[in-house]
């Protein structure tokens, strides 16, 4: 590459083809998550009312690697890899001798890097013969990702999203709408611990917490149903470490290591893309 370069982009088959599972490299795995009515250890009998069974597997994996299904692979195609940028104005306007690159998730559909895992739990979900998949969304950008999914599989999205952000943030719900997901204002009717919280506050704003609740409420009611995080869980930040994966190689195309990595962290899927490959 040219020692001036800007963008590093790679070819299309050189999308990961394996999402790589920091578990597997851990000196001891992490205490196992507790049931929060019997406190003690989640079963996959726990998590089945609202996962597929090959997500449960993936959150259990001690495979240092699982394969990326190739109908995800060739989806992922469409915006994937992502470029990396060397931020050479901003070191110039910071006078700094250090050298600053930043991978660029936005070209996706959804404009973040939350489609890696929405179209990952849309296909498993699609192949274990779910036909709706409820979840929350905050600001929308892990609604409108999963409503794009959703779109591709053939699959009903249902989207609780929080009440302020549903107001303050038309543009976003209408792209999910678009994508053919209902997206419902949170709290809501539509549920027992939404009516609820209408019944003590009826000027709720809403909260993560309330959404979440009614989607996993809404999940747990119906068979053909299953509920869909976009952070936190151990699949989620699995499948988010393509980011990191391309990132190794665009770094060795500039011909530099970083010696720092920086990223913000929610519930840490984004965090996790950009690191954990960097750590295996």
């Amino acid at each position: 590459m040219s020692s001036d370069s800007i963008k590093y982009l790679l070819s299309e088959n050189r999308i990961p083809r394996d999402w790589y599972n920091l578990i597997a490299d851990l000196p001891s795995p992490p205490p196992p998550v507790l049931h929060p009515g019997t406190h003690q250890p989640v079963g996959p009998d726990d998590l089945t009312p609202l996962f597929p069974m090959s997500l449960i597997l993936q959150e259990v994996a001690s495979e240092r690697t699982i394969e990326i299904p190739n109908p995800v692979r060739d989806i992922y195609r469409q915006w994937r890899p992502t470029p990396l940028y060397r931020a050479r104005r901003l070191e110039q306007a910071l006078d700094t001798p250090a050298q600053i690159y930043y991978k660029y998730e936005g070209v996706s559909p959804a404009g973040s890097h939350k489609p890696n895992t929405a179209v990952a739990q849309a296909f498993y979900n699609k192949e274990s013969g779910v036909k709706r998949i409820t979840t929350e969304t905050g600001a929308g950008q892990w609604g409108s990702s999963l409503a794009f999914a959703g779109a591709l599989f053939d699959l009903e999205i249902e989207v609780f999203m929080v009440k302020v952000s549903f107001q303050q943030k038309p543009y976003r719900r209408a792209l999910m709408e678009s994508y053919g997901a209902t997206c419902t204002a949170s709290p809501s009717d539509k549920t027992m611990s939404g009516s609820k919280i209408l019944e003590d506050n009826p000027d709720s704003t809403g909260s993560l917490g309330i959404a979440i609740s009614e989607a996993v409420e809404m999940a747990a009611q119906r068979e053909d149903t299953k509920y869909a995080l976009g952070s936190v869980l151990n699949h989620v930040l699995m499948h988010q470490t393509v980011v990191g994966q391309e990132a190794i190689e665009q770094m060795e195309m500039a011909g530099a290591y970083p010696d720092v990595i920086v990223g913000c962290t929610g519930g840490g899927s984004n965090f996790a893309g950009i690191v954990f490959p960097f750590l295996g």
